[in-house]
């Protein structure tokens, strides 16, 4: 059983038809002199622009909603602000800072052990989907990898964008990685950071392949689902959800096989169980005492669970179906989310399955809405 946590740091835009414009000035902390080139962008989304000569940037189209607008320049520390947009906003003075240069440590390896690495980071990061053989790293240099051989742990971050081309969504994805760490041991895997798209161009044919491809990419996703809670809908849409009664094991480790015993309550839950309203608008929540066990009954798992009914016997309950299934297991009391469907405190929340494997390959932009033809 492979346990991830799969954090992405994204606030999102609510879905409504007004839009807006975003302007403001980038100077330089030390100087107070304009930062040219720069980087702004709204995370997971669409929209992003560039400083000019004087530090100016104005970002266009954008919905109404609250958003984590980023701001990233080669030499500089990336800076994340808060925004929350209900009409045109005119941002005051934004400063960023020097980055301090640490020098660390150089660990002499072989190029053997350096393409081993990026491989084993490459097919993490992208993930192990359907997509993945579609997508590409364009700028590999701009990861830096380590591998600790006493931990067995994988990690890497990025100083500038890695440029990942997915030709299986039709997307160029710019993505800042902060953290990375694979840890098979205790089989937990972490990364989190910024991501920016935008559409790659192709023929007719080819938009209605990234349609077709994005539309399986959403359906079933934590996105879809979270969509699904706010009007009771998640059944409709193909969504059953149990009760997973998990316990650990008395003198296990974590991460160890066979570490707990595990109990399903077959009675679906309602969405009261453990769906919650907040008091802030377009703000939801999950909370539950045990885990929740999401089956989605529209979509086939890559490997089917082995069968242990024999021939002639009732058939086997549909959580022992090969539907693609996701195990939720909460780290925080409870874990929000918005109408656009991401969690906003993603650490909140671990999944295993079906979710726990969605990576880069498979990322699609908070404003996505799904193309559905009869």
């Amino acid at each position: 059983m492979f346990r991830t946590i799969l954090t992405t740091f994204l606030l999102l835009p609510f879905a409504c038809f007004a839009q807006y414009g975003i302007t403001g000035k980038v100077l330089n902390t030390d100087n107070k002199k304009p930062v040219a080139n720069a980087s702004v962008f709204l995370s997971n989304t669409q929209s992003g622009t560039q400083t000019n000569v004087d530090g100016m940037f104005t970002l266009t189209g954008v919905k109404p909603g609250q958003y984590d607008l980023v701001i990233s320049c080669i030499g500089y520390e990336t800076l994340h602000k808060d925004l929350k947009v209900n009409g045109d906003i005119a941002l005051a003075t934004i400063e960023i800072s020097a980055k301090t240069i640490v020098l660390n440590e150089v660990r002499i390896i072989s190029d053997e052990e350096r393409e081993r690495n990026y491989q084993a980071f490459k097919n993490l990061f992208l993930g192990p989907s359907e997509f993945a053989s579609d997508c590409k790293i364009l700028n590999r240099d701009v990861v830096d990898i380590s591998y600790d051989k006493q931990t067995w742990i994988l990690s890497a971050k990025s100083d500038d964008f890695i440029e990942v081309e997915n030709k299986a969504l039709g997307y160029k994805i710019k993505y800042l990685l902060n953290t990375f760490s694979n840890d098979p041991k205790n089989t937990l895997f972490y990364f989190e950071g910024s991501a920016y798209f935008e559409e790659l161009k192709g023929s007719k044919r080819q938009q209605h392949n990234w349609e077709k491809n994005r539309l399986k990419a959403y359906e079933g996703s934590s996105m879809h689902f979270l969509r699904s809670l706010p009007g009771n809908n998640f059944s409709k849409e193909g969504f059953k959800v149990l009760r997973l009664i998990r316990k650990l094991k008395p003198a296990t480790t974590i991460g160890a096989a066979d570490t707990y015993t595990e109990t399903i309550v077959t009675t679906p839950l309602a969405n009261y169980d453990f769906f919650k309203l907040t008091t802030e608008k377009g703000t939801f929540a999950l909370s539950f005492n045990d885990c929740l066990y999401v089956m989605y009954n529209k979509k086939k798992a890559d490997s089917p669970l082995e069968r242990v009914f024999r021939t002639g016997d009732k058939a086997p309950p549909d959580y022992m179906t090969d539907y693609i299934t996701t195990t939720i297991i909460f780290d925080q009391p409870y874990a929000f989310f918005d109408s656009n469907g991401i969690f906003t405190n993603p650490a909140s929340v671990i999944f295993e399955g079906n979710w726990g494997k969605s990576r880069v390959a498979d990322m699609l932009p908070v404003d996505y809405e799904p193309v559905i033809k009869d």
